[in-house]
């Protein structure tokens, strides 16, 4: 039987000269910031193949969120990357793509739970830490529960869909060192899951960690 990982506690922030918070977070944890409006946020795949689980919210009202059905409408496709806007479920841009060096990231494979890898794995990885886990445990500190949470987007992690509809998990697309970076085109409240998956190849079977930064957008 496989022991459950708690997640570790995210590092605390650093600031340097540059205006940029920077903030390691460990393989499996969980990760939260309001995002100024202008401000941009990098997403560093330290290691490679590493899935990074995403959501976002208006900072201001908790009830405008991400949407992907919106966001998959307006573009006129299921992957993300540079220019990309992630809309919400008023149609109200929250977030754009402006650089993207992995060039492509999935908005419909959703997250892992304890009841998804008991339905695909077995009930023997129902001791084992999920996404849904980290969303709620950090979402809570917002005041956001489980109603609040809706389809993500997971950064760096390849879905293909096959001729028939069916979806994939493969082998990841990214390296590392890759990343991508996002404007916030309001004050934005965002949520990672630094995906503990071990099931499937999202993360290589070896969750690692990402860093996350935060610039001004005067810096």
């Amino acid at each position: 039987m496989t022991t459950a990982h708690p997640a570790p506690a995210s590092r605390p922030e650093r600031t340097d000269e540059s205006a940029r918070k920077v903030t390691v977070v460990p393989a499996r944890a969980a990760w939260s910031a309001v995002v100024p409006a202008g401000d941009l946020l990098t997403i560093t795949d330290l290691h490679g193949n590493q899935a990074v689980d995403f959501l976002v919210y208006d900072a201001h009202d908790t009830t405008v969120r991400y949407s992907a059905p919106d966001t998959i409408h307006a573009q006129g496709n299921i992957f993300l990357t540079t220019g990309s806007v992630l809309l919400s479920n008023e149609h109200t841009p929250l977030m754009t793509v402006v650089e993207d060096t992995c060039e492509r990231h999935d908005t419909v494979g959703g997250a892992c739970s304890k009841e998804s890898n008991s339905l695909r794995y077995g009930h023997h990885t129902w001791s084992q830490h999920a996404c849904v886990d980290n969303f709620l445990a950090e979402g809570a500190r917002h005041g956001l529960g489980k109603r609040d949470l809706v389809s993500n987007i997971n950064w760096y992690m390849n879905v293909p869909v096959e001729k028939d509809g069916t979806l994939g998990i493969v082998d990841g697309i990214s390296a590392p060192g890759l990343r991508v970076t996002l404007r916030a085109e309001a004050d934005v409240l965002v949520l990672v899951s630094n995906c503990p998956q071990i099931n499937n190849p999202c993360n290589g079977f070896e969750p690692t960690a990402v860093e996350m930064t935060i610039t001004g957008a005067a810096a």
